[in-house]
């Protein structure tokens, strides 16, 4: 992956920094067979040295349950402190559709989206909430983290509520 220097105004200054090429953004780019063929980009971090958290949250993420075939639906909330690389969204975005062809336990999906990043980032710290909706009248929630959270950053809860039905 090379890279190019562009001028960022960030609302704090003007500074130079290192972008490298991406593999999707601004490029027409079909939705992954699985998650296996996805490729993820990693830009370089803007702010090393700063420690602060990134937020994406997929609240229609959809797989395929591993026994029926029928599609399973989450609310996918994923934090992290990046270390030199920050994950790019479009390519995020691309890998986390790609889950809809593909069948796996509510727990193994979480916990491997989570692992994966962790692996191919490298970031401070990462944690991911899966908060699956019923099947078989059965609610599961998988929360799955790389560690503690480095010390002074702000950690806001994931804002998703437990499931309450339609009451």
């Amino acid at each position: 992956m090379s890279s190019t220097m562009v001028i960022i105004d960030d609302g704090f200054g003007i500074f130079w920094t290192a972008m490298s090429e991406t593999l999707h953004l601004g490029r027409m780019v079909g939705l992954p067979a699985s998650p296996d063929e996805a490729v993820l980009d990693y830009p370089p971090n803007p702010h090393i040295g700063t420690d602060y958290l990134v937020r994406f949250v997929a609240p229609e993420f959809t797989s395929l349950c591993p026994v029926t075939g029928q599609p399973d639906f989450a609310h996918i909330v994923i934090d992290y402190v990046p270390g030199e690389h920050i994950v790019e969204s479009k390519a995020l975005k691309l890998f986390l559709g790609s889950f809809r062809n593909h069948a796996g336990f509510h727990e193994s999906v979480t916990v491997g989206i989570g692992l994966r990043l962790v692996r191919e980032m490298a970031p401070k710290w990462l944690r991911i909430g899966g908060y699956w909706y019923p099947r078989g009248g059965i609610p599961i929630d998988v929360f799955w983290q790389s560690g503690p959270a480095p010390a002074g950053v702000w950690v806001p809860d994931q804002g998703v509520a437990s499931y309450r039905g339609r009451g």
